[in-house]
């Protein structure tokens, strides 16, 4: 399905297994029958552009609002809008949420936002009072989207591409790093941070073992977790 359709395609849990649905034209649909043997085709109603939007929904983790733009964010609150069709992160998945609830925890200081998708870790940071600001992804689409989503809720926040296992990071006082555990456990030991907010990994195993750090902190959602950890005295 990967190969037929690069694009995405949706899983839906079923009782008996799992089915792959994808939306496509005839040529595809031949495709599919093609490489499955089996598959099953019906016709999409008029307007499925747009119903895509029914599962991005608005969220509000610790006082900040963070929802898409098609959505109005209340005047009351701090609001990250970001737009899911630009990068990875739209504030909806529960490692996004975890993180940000431990990130809220700490005490206000610079920022390095590892992995940073569509930034809006660091853009909530920023508006949680953290700062400076930094976020770094190795895909160049995601920066460019980091970048844009900043002016867009006008933050200031520096990004840029690179790849936290090889090059260079500054020094902050915290990182949030919401990938996967075998990446988070590969950049800890080049972090200079106080803190460091971890996540992208099931709850089902032990937090991550970090060289340099002790754990102090965990929070579970879904069957998601997300870690805090403190740099051990030198």
């Amino acid at each position: 399905m990967l190969e037929l359709f690069p694009e995405g395609f949706q899983e839906i849990d079923r009782a008996d297994g799992v089915e792959l649905v994808a939306y496509t034209d005839p040529g595809g649909e031949e495709r599919v029958w093609f490489a499955f043997s089996a598959a099953r085709a019906s016709d999409v109603a008029l307007g499925w552009e747009e119903r895509w939007r029914d599962f991005h929904r608005p969220v509000v983790v610790e006082g900040v609002w963070i929802g898409p733009p098609w959505e109005e964010p209340p005047s009351a609150l701090p609001s990250v809008v970001i737009d899911p069709g630009r990068a990875f992160g739209t504030g909806a998945h529960a490692t996004t949420r975890l993180s940000l609830q431990l990130l809220a925890r700490l005490e206000r200081g610079s920022v390095l936002d590892i992995g940073c998708g569509s930034a809006v870790l660091a853009i909530a940071a920023a508006k949680l009072g953290f700062g400076p600001v930094s976020a770094i992804d190795v895909d160049v689409q995601a920066v460019a989207a980091a970048r844009l989503n900043a002016r867009v809720n006008g933050v200031t926040l520096s990004a840029r591409v690179a790849d936290a296992t090889r090059d260079e990071l500054p020094a902050t006082d915290v990182a949030v790093a919401n990938v996967t555990r075998d990446l988070v456990e590969a950049v800890a030991p080049r972090l200079d941070v106080a803190r460091l907010v971890t996540s992208g990994y099931l709850e089902s195993g032990p937090p991550p073992s970090l060289v340099g750090f002790t754990h102090v902190d965990r929070e579970t959602e879904g069957g998601w977790a997300a870690d805090t950890y403190a740099r051990e005295a030198q």
